[in-house]
């Protein structure tokens, strides 16, 4: 696969920064009508530990600042970094690179204090606020949200060059992590407001830019057009009941409506990668079946209060750009921290994921208190343990915790330099308390499925880390996702160094986790200081 990096070379990319060219990375409608949203503080009463399980927030209603929150927390800006005159903004969803190619279409009824009628909406988390982009009626709309007025729904987009500006061709993955990134921040945004949020599985690509109107190609800039992701189903009550045929009847209609607004350039010049061409046409989504997978059989043990409410862990959430090299954590909050990352019934996020865990971790553990360092395997997915025990059957395989979570020791011993090499060379890989690559069957699920599969292996990847990040923010750490790895050789770490396994497994993102040391030449400034005064006071 070309779009590898190895010991022998990496995958084609720009070679340099053309930062005269660096893409805006906010998008707005010029023309379309702009609706602020009002600052909301949020509750202060919600610890984070409340967003483990689904239903244990009682729900708020759907008004302008519920909505306002679930943007904000999902979405919006945190913090804005400042050094020797550059500003850059930092936003509740991560994304590689700060690039942030993940864009945000609502389709959503009348809303109290926002908008009297129904209508497709685009976020704009720079200004934070929603801009008008057609107004279709709740004839259009009611099949796909319903008509109680208690849900909507939020379609994902991304924006490939952002991406394949600083990182050529293995941008594509990388927007796809973002996306699974984006999922998490919704559904954790939506837990903290006791709704339920989704992804659906059924509809198609050219479905879903129909009815966001990202298939108007010709109104984005030649190199700036925007892919859909998925649709998210956001639930303030009763779920919609959506009917068998609905996105085939929808979608036309909102293609043949008034669209209001026209997307700004995002820069004047453009690279155009052939390899993210083809595999966005190759992987495009067809209409597939419902999907609604639940595990119930590895649930994590109930935890006591953090003390820490959700808005700040959320808010706080920073990606380390460096690990300190000595801050460890405890065996209890390591294993913690790995059981979120289990589907679970009715356990958030993964209540929003319809799809079987397809991914396991392979974790060098480093500084974690009561486990000997060494190479493990957090077996996530289904038969993953019997199937790579049987590739690799001269490692330990010890259990190291029994119970419930399926955590195997493979060797022991300091594989920090391992840890480093893998990963480009990077310093943070082995400077944490642990890392990780998360690892798929990757041919046999594209095999089952058909290639547009690859994307949602990245989206539960994007996912994984997500709850890393949060996690790891609650127990006092930091996070950060590492895109550069060399592919092959992670799997050799795991004795896949000859015969077809080599190929039919890979790793698709790293990870670490550790005492973060920051920048202190950095200044930090009020996420949205830039607004008028009268819209910085929080409700």
């Amino acid at each position: 696969m070309r779009t590898k990096h190895g010991r022998r070379g990496f995958a084609p990319g720009p070679g340099f920064m053309d930062w005269a060219n660096q893409p805006d990375p906010f998008r707005r409608y010029d023309g379309a009508e702009f609706l602020a949203l009002p600052l909301v503080a949020g509750p202060a009463d919600v610890d984070f530990s409340s967003l483990d399980r689904a239903g244990s927030v009682p729900p708020r209603g759907l008004d302008a600042e519920n909505l306002s929150l679930f943007l904000e927390l999902s979405l919006g800006l945190t913090a804005w970094k400042e050094y020797q005159g550059s500003r850059w903004a930092l936003r509740a969803n991560p994304s590689s690179g700060n690039l942030h190619p993940s864009e945000c279409t609502l389709l959503a009824p009348p809303i109290e204090g926002v908008c009297e009628q129904p209508g497709i909406f685009h976020y704009a988390p720079l200004d934070h606020g929603l801009e008008l982009l057609q107004a279709p009626g709740m004839r259009t709309l009611a099949p796909l949200i319903g008509d109680d007025g208690t849900s909507f729904l939020a379609i994902l987009s991304s924006v490939h060059w952002r991406e394949s500006w600083k990182y050529g061709e293995r941008a594509y993955r990388y927007c796809q992590h973002d996306a699974g990134h984006a999922l998490g921040s919704i559904r954790y945004a939506a837990a903290l407001l006791g709704w339920r949020a989704r992804l659906l599985a059924e509809p198609s690509d050219a479905e879903l830019a129909a009815l966001a109107g990202l298939d108007r190609t010709d109104l984005f800039a030649h190199g700036e057009s925007e892919v859909p992701d998925f649709c998210i189903a956001v639930d303030a009550g009763a779920p919609a009941d959506m009917e068998a045929g609905t996105w085939g009847r929808a979608a036309p209609d909102t293609a043949a409506g008034e669209w209001l607004g026209t997307p700004n350039r995002l820069s004047e010049q453009h690279v155009r990668w052939r390899a993210i061409d083809d595999v966005e046409a190759s992987a495009a989504k067809p209409r597939t079946e419902s999907a609604n997978f639940t595990e119930s059989t590895k649930a994590g043990a109930e935890r006591s209060d953090f003390g820490i409410a959700a808005t700040d862990i959320i808010r706080r959430r920073r990606s380390a750009v460096a690990m300190d090299g000595t801050t460890g954590m405890d065996k209890e909050a390591f294993l913690g921290v790995l059981a979120r990352t289990l589907p679970r019934a009715g356990s958030v996020p993964w209540d929003g994921f319809p799809f079987a865990p397809a991914l396991s971790l392979a974790l060098f553990v480093h500084r974690v208190g009561g486990l000997p360092p060494g190479l493990y395997l957090f077996a996530r997915g289904l038969d993953h343990a019997e199937r790579l025990r049987a590739v690799a059957p001269d490692f330990i395989w010890r259990e190291p915790v029994g119970g419930d979570l399926p955590l195997y020791l493979l060797t022991e011993g300091d594989l920090r330099n391992a840890a480093r090499a893998v990963s480009c060379g990077q310093d943070i890989a082995a400077d944490g308390a642990f890392s990780l690559g998360m690892i798929a069957d990757f041919s046999g699920i594209i095999e089952a499925e058909g290639p547009w599969a690859y994307r949602r292996l990245h989206w539960e990847a994007g996912l994984i880390g997500q709850v890393l990040y949060l996690e790891a923010e609650a127990a006092g750490r930091r996070a950060t996702g590492i895109g550069c790895f060399f592919d092959d050789e992670m799997m050799e770490i795991l004795g896949h160094d000859v015969g077809p396994e080599r190929e039919a497994w890979r790793s698709l993102y790293h990870f670490t986790v550790g005492g973060a040391v920051d920048d202190d030449r950095l200044a930090t400034l009020d996420a949205y200081h830039h607004l008028p005064e009268e819209r910085r006071t929080r409700a």
